[in-house]
C-alpha cells in the first residue's frame, strides 16, 4: 500500500470519528490540513533516509567494483614478475570483490526503482495535500450554509409545532372584532332618531337667546328705516 493509501485510510478513520462526534467542520477540515502536513513531513523524512540508502549501496558496489580492479591489476603486476601464486591469490580477491560489486549493484537498482517511486508518490501526496488546501475554504462555505439551512428549519418546525403563531393570529382576530362592535355601536348612535332630537334641540336652546335679541334688534331698524326716525346708536356710538 502506497504511502498516499495510508495516508486517505488513516485521515478518513480521523474525519468519520470526528463527524461522528458533531464537531465543526471548519476545525475538522484545518486539523486535517495540519495532519496532512505533518505526514508529508515525515514521509519526507522516510524518503530522504531511502534515497541515503540509495547512495550508500551505489557507494559500496564502486567501491567493491574499484577493488575488484585493483585486485585484477596486481594479478597481472603478479603474472609479469612470474610469480603465479601471488597473481592465484589476488585472482580469488578480485573475484570476491566482484562478486560483492554484483550483489550490491542488484539492491542498488533495486533501492533506486523504490525510491523513484516513493519521490513519485510524495509528489502526489503533496499534490494533494495542496489541493486540498485550496479545497478548504470551499468546504468550510459549504458546511456553514448548510448548517444554517438546517437551523432555519429546525426553527420553523419547531414553531410549527407550538402555539405563538396561533395565539398571534388570535389576538389579530380579536381586534378585528373589537373594531367590529365599536363601528356597529356609532352606527346604533346614528339610527337612534330620540337621541337625535334631543341634541338638536339642545343646540337651538343654546343659542335661543342671542338670536331672538338679534332678531329684535333688526326688526326695530327695518321699522325705523320705514317711518324715516333714527335709530338711537349703541353707548359710545356716533349718531348718523
Amino acid at each position: 500500500m502506497g504511502i498516499w493509501d495510508n495516508l486517505k485510510r488513516v485521515f478518513k478513520s480521523n474525519i468519520n470519528a470526528a463527524i461522528s462526534k458533531a464537531e465543526d467542520p471548519q476545525k475538522i477540515l484545518e486539523q486535517t490540513i495540519i495532519d496532512m502536513n505533518e505526514a508529508l513531513i515525515e514521509n519526507k523524512k522516510a524518503v530522504a533516509s531511502a534515497i541515503a540508502d540509495e547512495k550508500r549501496l551505489e557507494r559500496q558496489y564502486n567501491d567493491n567494483l574499484a577493488l575488484a580492479q585493483d585486485w585484477e591489476n596486481k594479478a597481472v603486476l603478479a603474472v609479469k614478475s612470474n610469480r603465479d601464486d601471488l597473481a592465484r591469490e589476488a585472482l580469488l580477491r578480485q573475484k570476491e570483490y566482484a562478486d560483492y560489486a554484483v550483489q550490491f549493484k542488484q539492491q542498488f537498482d533495486a533501492q533506486h526503482a523504490a525510491v523513484e517511486k516513493l519521490k513519485d508518490a510524495l509528489r502526489q501526496l503533496q499534490a494533494k495535500i495542496e489541493e486540498a488546501g485550496r479545497k478548504k475554504n470551499i468546504l468550510v462555505a459549504r458546511a456553514k450554509r448548510a448548517e444554517a439551512q438546517k437551523k432555519i428549519s429546525e426553527t420553523m418546525g419547531s414553531m410549527s409545532n407550538n402555539s405563538a403563531f396561533e395565539a398571534f393570529d388570535r389576538m389579530a382576530n380579536k381586534v378585528d372584532q373589537l373594531e367590529a362592535e365599536a363601528s356597529a355601536s356609532v352606527e346604533l348612535e346614528d339610527l337612534d332618531g330620540s337621541k337625535n332630537l334631543e341634541k338638536q334641540f339642545k343646540e337651538l336652546e343654546t343659542g335661543k337667546v342671542g338670536a331672538d335679541l338679534m332678531l329684535e334688534d333688526l326688526k326695530a331698524k327695518m321699522k325705523a328705516q320705514e317711518s324715516g326716525a333714527v335709530v338711537p346708536q349703541e353707548a359710545g356710538g356716533k349718531s348718523s
